[in-house]
């Protein structure tokens, strides 16, 4: 497994991780399965370990939690996520201070742990001043409960003015992005964040590399129902019939190299020298063993023109 700066900090996370969104406390409910998962990963390498409070309602970050608290913490790297409301109470959304503070405690009491490595804002909170967000953060980290913060969805222009305002008045930067990226989602990653995340020192991990499953083949034929793609807008909106023919055409390259169509798109996504970590998601520990069986597989600059053409898009590689 290759592991890999986090942004501009020393912190090394694996170039796959697993996160829970979808799957643990969703279709993942059963402890001894999710252990079953979570050894698939640790024993490929996989140190980082996403979660956030809103997956599954806290049950998520629970189940996961249970399997890692028999690991040694120091070779672990956690992160959660706020922003999402967790209840009907008014402040129990957004980024505010107050909300920050009993999400933090929530999801620390859920993982059983006493820090996270890092904390996300799940979303840009408009309702929220940069000032608040910033030092709430910078607050959260010098009482040791977490040890870097960072953004997930927001805009570059938002991360930017983040990183400025933190620089300007002493206070801890945000660290690294979390934003979807993948061969079917990739315009706003390439042409917005990463020139912003690139100089500003942020690294980014991104979820949802695998466009869902999309392209991984799964959908060729076009079964769709029973699948996490048919529960959210993002999977419905990823599975058209233009993204399932081009697809289909990759599967010649991935052949060709003897792999997967899904090691194919996590490399397409970590040739970017600016990602950290893609996030994948398991439901079994055979789709786990899936996700990182060719997880050195580098691509050749042959190799990226050919799935630049069958994707019929203008994205450029490093």
């Amino acid at each position: 497994m290759e592991y890999r700066r986090l942004g501009n900090t020393g912190l090394k996370v694996s170039a796959i991780s697993l996160g829970g969104w979808t799957t643990f406390g969703g279709s993942v409910q059963d402890e001894s399965l999710a252990r079953d998962i979570i050894n698939v990963a640790l024993e490929a390498g996989v140190n980082f370990f996403d979660q956030a409070d809103v997956y599954s309602t806290g049950q998520s970050e629970l189940l996961m939690g249970k399997v890692l608290k028999d690991h040694p913490r120091e070779k672990l790297v956690i992160s959660s996520k706020l922003f999402w409301p967790m209840s009907d109470e008014p402040n129990d959304r957004g980024l505010n201070r107050k909300h920050l503070r009993h999400s933090i405690e929530g999801s620390l009491k859920r993982l059983g742990t006493d820090y996270l490595d890092v904390y996300f804002c799940h979303r840009h909170d408009p309702e929220t001043s940069t000032e608040e967000i910033v030092l709430s953060m910078s607050h959260l980290i010098d009482r040791g409960q977490i040890l870097y913060w960072g953004t997930s969805e927001w805009s570059a222009a938002q991360i930017a003015e983040a990183v400025i305002y933190a620089k300007a008045h002493g206070l801890h930067v945000p660290i690294v992005e979390q934003p979807q990226y993948s061969l079917a989602h990739a315009t706003r990653v390439e042409k917005e964040i990463l020139p912003v995340t690139t100089k500003h020192g942020v690294g980014l991990v991104v979820w949802s590399p695998l466009a869902m499953g999309v392209l991984t083949g799964k959908f060729d034929a076009g079964e769709v129902e029973g699948s996490r793609m048919s529960t959210t807008k993002i999977g419905r909106d990823l599975y058209t019939p233009e993204n399932i023919e081009k697809v289909r055409n990759l599967k010649p390259v991935a052949d060709g190299l003897g792999v997967t169509r899904a090691s194919l798109a996590l490399a397409w996504v970590l040739r970017q020298p600016g990602v950290s970590s893609a996030i994948v998601g398991a439901t079994s520990p055979e789709q786990m063993k899936q996700n990182i069986a060719h997880k050195d597989l580098r691509l050749d600059a042959a190799t990226i023109e050919q799935i630049t053409t069958i994707w019929n898009t203008s994205h450029s590689s490093p």
